[in-house]
């Protein structure tokens, strides 16, 4: 298969696959998954398109690795500061609802819930949370 693509289309997807390829090794830090290996394959043509200052190459290794002007890109910088807030919010809000949820029908009920029914009861203390939170941020959180 070929795929063509512009100086700028490239350039976007060397970013999409920085910055998947950053989650993923949250969860699995080994050096040999297949996603670091889809990044360097990616990187691996970089100077092909006129991008080499994106990418840096181990000779010892025979790697292509992000360079410091990618993983400083103000744009890709903004995109994971904004999705881990986002995910920051709404998994305080989805566990502080869960939470309540079983206090309130025990935990083994809301296990037997089916998703739909879970949606449904858990709607109203989400709301809660997102209405508390979006007014006074975590100012009112106490444990």
């Amino acid at each position: 298969m070929k795929i063509n693509f512009t100086k700028e289309q490239y350039e976007t997807l060397m970013k999409i696959v920085y910055m998947g390829n950053g989650i993923v090794n949250t969860v699995d830090e080994s050096e040999d998954n297949k996603f670091n290996a889809m990044e360097e394959y990616i990187f691996s043509f970089a100077k092909n398109v006129g991008l080499e200052h994106l990418v840096e190459y181990d000779e010892k290794e025979k790697i292509y690795y992000p360079s410091e002007k990618l993983e400083e890109d103000e744009e890709i910088i903004e995109y994971i500061q904004s999705y881990d807030d986002n995910i920051f919010w709404e998994k305080l809000i989805f566990n502080l609802a869960r939470r309540d949820m079983e206090n309130k029908y025990g935990r083994r009920a809301v296990e037997k819930m089916s998703e739909d029914e879970s949606l449904i009861e858990g709607q109203p203390f989400e709301q809660k949370y997102e209405k508390e939170f979006s007014k006074n941020g975590l100012k009112n959180l106490k444990i």
